[in-house]
């Protein structure tokens, strides 16, 4: 394979993953559960921000009820996303933001954390087979969530 060639396909399987992360992006905001789990592996390994530890794959009754907690969308916004494609494999990391209107909660919910997704080309789709979210705490004692960060 020349070398431009494999320039256009690291390109484009970037390109494609970046494509993964808009669409669930959109789906958020849409708060549409099927388009949210789309892009994940049936049996990916998911460290969010809910217990337990680890969940595996989208439990899509699960997630609805988490969408229904907003009044509204949720509004995601991706920065300094960082991908890198090896074959069949990819990762990407960057931060987010999440804002919205929490229902029963008085003000508006925004706050940035951090987002690491591992894929593997599965039947010429990229499938989100790991995904790991956290928001850093304050390690003075307190335990306080760092929901006043921002990326630098």
């Amino acid at each position: 394979m020349s070398t431009a060639t494999t320039t256009d396909t690291l390109l484009n399987d970037k390109a494609e993953i970046l494509d993964v992360i808009n669409n669930m992006v959109t789906a958020r905001y849409d708060k549409d559960v099927r388009a949210l789990a789309k892009p994940y592996s049936g049996n990916a390994a998911i460290f969010s921000l809910a217990p337990p530890l680890i969940h595996r794959g989208i439990d899509i009754a699960g997630t609805q009820a988490w969408l229904d907690t907003w009044d509204g969308p949720i509004e995601i916004v991706a920065r300094d996303v960082e991908i890198t494609v090896a074959g069949d494999t990819a990762f990407g990391y960057g931060s987010m933001r999440m804002a919205g209107n929490k229902k029963g909660v008085e003000h508006r919910v925004s706050f940035w954390m951090r987002e690491t997704l591992c894929f593997a080309r599965e039947e010429n789709a990229w499938k989100i087979i790991h995904e790991h979210t956290s928001v850093p705490f304050y390690m003075d004692g307190s335990s306080r969530p760092a929901f006043d960060l921002e990326p630098v």
